[in-house]
């Protein structure tokens, strides 16, 4: 019994449940201002951009990733994920399909033969990154994470709410973008180690912290440029100015402590902001 705990836990664990708040983050975008607590299709969605998705796209990743990993200090935890054993590996491949497998059913049952063809994007996404190896291709690691806008186009199309406007749908990319580099800035010394070509591996940690600073200005102007509220834009001038500072002032290596305690106050600010950013539609377009 002490057995079968564990591996759920474990399994759990390998989902990163810390990514989850911000999947559902996306996922609220397509429906601000919209009464939608009613809706099953909604609920249905809601439940599947955390677990299940979770270990389709971290699970996948993780199963390629054991050599870094194991020299990771972040790993093992509730927020970067879990160390899966070899015999959670051999398993994990028949959790994620599982794990998928009701949901792809009531989706294509509810929306349509086009939620098959949603289905087939997210795989090919995650075999892109996972499989074919673009997470080892510098440039091309960070374009792949273009493919988190999937969940934007799930919500709209689930609940049959029309598709978000061009500029957030940029933003959503640009944004998804910044956080695979300060994810790469975090683990750049386990990934050169593994021989993993990542694009802050091969520009350099000064580089990637001022293409990161970069990126933040630029999400702040499309923010500014296109959204109502200027919520948005006042968030991530604030980003970029930190990240400025820490680019002039900070440490080589983030130390695990403090890509912890950002995590965490990441996830505190997401889950605070959900609601407003759905009452307020803070991502409205002129």
């Amino acid at each position: 019994m002490a057995n079968i705990r564990q591996v759920i836990i474990e399994t759990l664990k390998t989902s990163r449940p810390g990514f989850w708040p911000t999947h559902l983050w996306f996922y609220l975008l397509p429906f601000a201002g919209r009464d939608m607590f009613g809706s099953v299709p909604f609920w249905l969605g809601a439940v599947y951009v955390c677990f299940p998705l979770g270990i389709l796209a971290y699970g996948w990743n993780d199963l390629g990733d054991t050599q870094s990993d194991r020299h990771n200090p972040r790993k093992g935890n509730w927020l970067f994920g879990a160390l899966p054993d070899k015999a959670l590996q051999r398993r994990l491949p028949w959790i994620i399909a599982l794990a998928q497998m009701p949901f792809l059913l009531a989706f294509i049952w509810i929306a349509g033969i086009k939620m098959a063809g949603w289905f087939v994007a997210l795989v090919l996404v995650n075999a892109c990154y996972n499989t074919l190896g673009f997470k080892r291709l510098p440039v091309i690691d960070l374009l792949n994470q273009v493919g988190y806008l999937l969940i934007f186009v799930l919500g709209s199309w689930l609940c049959d709410v029309p598709q978000l406007h061009v500029a957030v749908m940029i933003f959503g990319a640009l944004f998804a973008m910044q956080s695979q580099l300060f994810g790469q800035l975090m683990d750049i010394d386990e990934d050169r180690q593994a021989g993993r070509r990542s694009t802050a591996v091969v520009i350099g940690v000064l580089p990637a912290k001022i293409l990161l600073v970069v990126v933040m200005v630029t999400l702040g102007l499309i923010a500014y440029l296109n959204f109502v509220a200027p919520t948005v834009a006042i968030f991530m001038a604030a980003g970029a100015t930190f990240f400025f500072f820490d680019t002039c002032f900070g440490p080589r290596r983030y130390p695990v402590w403090f890509t912890k305690l950002f995590f965490l106050g990441w996830n505190i600010v997401v889950i605070l902001t959900m609601h407003y950013v759905w009452r307020y539609d803070v991502f409205l377009t002129e």
